[in-house]
């Protein structure tokens, strides 16, 4: 090997007529349940309400136990008409488990109990029949879970469910296309009922379950992460959606999405090992959250 050094490359340079423009780097795209929601605009939100909405709904110190466990601790928190309610916080800080309990869906597991009081209409929830009390307070889960029927027979079964008597088609057509129409789907289904639902996309699907609950007309919609699977485009008609109900219902939506809250909530219960950290006003728990833990949380320092 020779020990002469090597000559270093030769220098390139590009003359120009005026100082080069250096361009920003572009703001990272926040996410959605895993997707971009790069374009994602928030919802047109109603008009502030100088009062607080009609309370339907109440917990009263309670604490949810599996297998004698807590997973939800002495938690007191009212749910009102002409509101969205989102719980947030890290995984497995009882946010689904309290959401669940509302309607009582935590009895399913053999392991739950729970002390303190929940009210619907100021009514304990345990003095109603439990098939009545999920058919006031109904439930969209995370995955959208249509039937394997047609799109009709999916909003139909809820309203033949509840019938004394099985009613013919032609009595249930209103009120399934009505359905349709509040979860804003009556317009690219509305033409064919009889199309199977496991065929539509999977936001038409979410948004088919979401009129499925709708149908009963409930006081109280609960929705579990109903946009952590769906694309930016599906999600923000459901976020839209979610927005335009609150004006007629009380709606409690968990979400992993900070993003989404702020876009759609009007108040934010922040939850973490179980506990209610903090309580309020969505502008107030982001911009000015009370409690070092909420700051925390929302500023991105955990979750």
């Amino acid at each position: 090997m020779s020990s002469a050094a090597t000559p270093p490359p030769p220098v390139r340079r590009i003359r120009v007529d005026a100082e080069p423009t250096v361009v920003p780097p572009s703001t990272p795209a926040t996410t959605n349940g895993g997707h971009s929601s790069v374009g994602l605009a928030a919802p047109r939100r109603r008009p502030h309400r100088a009062t607080e909405g009609l309370e339907r709904m109440r917990t009263e110190e309670l604490t949810v136990y599996y297998a004698g466990k807590p997973a939800v601790k002495d938690v007191t928190l009212p749910v009102r008409k002409g509101e969205v309610l989102s719980l947030i916080g890290p995984s497995g800080c009882g946010k689904t488990t309290l959401l669940r309990t509302l309607n009582r869906l935590t009895e399913l597991t053999a392991t739950a109990s729970f002390e303190g009081r929940i009210t619907l209409d100021g009514e304990d929830v345990l003095a109603e029949e439990v098939t009545s009390l999920r058919r006031r307070v109904s439930m969209v889960f995370q995955q959208p879970n249509p039937f394997p029927m047609s799109v009709f027979d999916n909003v139909a079964y809820a309203l033949r469910e509840q019938a004394a008597r099985r009613p013919r088609r032609a009595t249930l057509e209103q009120p399934v296309e009505e359905a349709l129409r509040r979860a804003g789907l009556w317009d690219e289904v509305g033409d064919d009922l009889d199309h199977a639902a496991l065929r539509l996309s999977g936001g038409q699907q979410q948004r088919l379950c979401i009129a499925r609950a709708l149908a009963v007309r409930p006081d109280v919609l609960l929705l579990d992460e109903p946009c952590s699977a769906l694309d930016p485009r599906s999600t923000q008609v459901i976020e839209e959606l979610i927005v335009s109900l609150a004006d007629e219902l009380a709606v409690v939506i968990v979400t992993h999405n900070l993003q989404q809250a702020q876009r759609i909530a009007d108040r934010v219960a922040f939850m973490y090992l179980g506990e209610l950290v903090e309580e309020g006003t969505a502008s107030q728990v982001f911009s000015s959250p009370r409690a070092k833990r909420t700051r925390d949380y929302v500023s991105g320092a955990f979750g």
